[in-house]
């Protein structure tokens, strides 16, 4: 009986949360692509090796001596000697190889390599990867690599003229390492299960840990720092966290943020925050434009006179000033308004830049100002 009265409560409950609108919950997002799970993750793998089959773009023997040792190694491991033996192939590139091996990842399954040029060759087009050990941080053996290289650049040159499209010593190949050796990580055995937030935040993270406690129905997660929550394995789910991660992974919470404004100087791209205010402020902005023009003349001396022809120089300055009167940006209660105020300044992205830290250092805007 207080099953089936729980159970009714729960129906209404939810049948008023879809009466709100799907406004209320577009702003709501999954655990699973709020937070980590600590311990499944990828690590990253390295290895040098060298790339065959070259049209003659590969490294000059003479200017990589790095190349011209790892070929003369390889043969000798292959049986030739070729030793005090002039090599001038340019049929051959020493590059370095790079990886990511998956979370549990198992042996004889593929993955993808990236292949980039060590030395000064021209371009990775048509070659092969010879067999290449990739090694982790530990300095062990993880996957080895091989295969025929894909190319999205090329080059083509001329006597006078050439062309490059794309980066040509860079290529890839798909499936193109195996894997020889598994990172142990016993997931099920776990007691306690760690949730690492992309975005540290103590509110996003409290908010998480107590929508897995209503889930679970009883204390078992707790915020640690503003970028861990720590979840203690329920009985009924011990030996089985994958069940538990798929049942907590899928609920939905509404992250908070920081009030931030983030300025790339470079490029002149400005990303605000919704959660940023400003106070009203009133501001002008002028330009303070100096044009400087260089219109020599020429000075030619009289007809049957001993003078000499000379430039004359001709300078002009000019100063323009371009302003605006004081514009009145009001207090703003939502990012709309603001940018509203802001535009109709009528001014572009680098002078609004430095209006903005103008306004942050008068101490009328409630938002961190990240300069990139």
């Amino acid at each position: 009986m207080p099953r089936t009265f729980l159970s009714s409560l729960a129906a209404v409950a939810a049948l008023s949360i879809a009466a709100v609108g799907p406004s209320a919950e577009a702003a709501n997002s999954r655990i699973k692509d709020l937070a980590n799970i600590e311990g499944v993750r990828q690590n990253q793998l390295i290895g040098y090796g060298l790339v065959v089959g070259l049209n003659g773009t590969g490294d000059s023997l003479n200017n990589s001596p790095f190349t011209r040792q790892s070929l003369q190694a390889m043969l000798e491991r292959l049986g030739v000697n070729i030793r005090g033996a002039a090599l001038r192939t340019g049929n051959v590139a020493a590059v370095m190889v790079t990886a990511n091996l998956p979370a549990f990842g198992t042996q004889g399954t593929r993955i993808d390599v990236t292949v980039s040029a060590l030395g000064d060759a021209k371009s990775l087009q048509g070659g092969t990867l010879l067999v290449t050990p990739l090694l982790g941080a530990d300095g062990n053996v993880y996957a080895v690599a091989q295969g025929s290289l894909a190319i999205g650049g090329f080059q083509a040159e001329g006597d006078a003229a050439r062309i490059t499209r794309g980066v040509p010593t860079v290529g890839r190949i798909s499936n193109g390492a195996i894997i020889e050796r598994e990172i142990d990580f016993a997931l099920n055995r776990l007691q306690q299960v760690r949730l690492a937030l992309r975005n540290a935040d103590f509110t996003t993270a409290k908010r998480i840990a107590s929508a897995i406690n209503d889930f679970i129905g009883g204390a078992t997660a707790e915020p640690l720092d503003p970028s861990t929550v720590q979840l203690t394995v329920p009985k009924q789910y011990q030996g089985n966290v994958v069940a538990l991660v798929t049942e907590i992974e899928q609920l939905q919470i509404e992250p908070d943020l920081p009030a931030k404004i983030v300025i790339d100087e470079r490029s002149g791209v400005i990303v605000m925050g919704r959660d940023v205010r400003v106070s009203t402020v009133a501001v002008a902005q002028g330009n303070l434009t100096v044009s400087i023009s260089e219109t020599p003349q020429v000075s030619q001396p009289a007809p049957m006179s001993r003078g000499r022809t000379v430039t004359v120089p001709r300078t002009q300055v000019g100063v323009q000033e371009d302003g605006k009167g004081l514009a009145l940006v009001r207090e703003s209660v939502s990012l709309q308004q603001l940018v509203d105020g802001l535009n109709a300044l009528g001014i572009g992205p680098r002078d609004l830049i430095a209006i903005l830290q103008a306004i942050k250092a008068a101490g009328a805007i409630q938002a961190d100002i990240e300069v990139m």
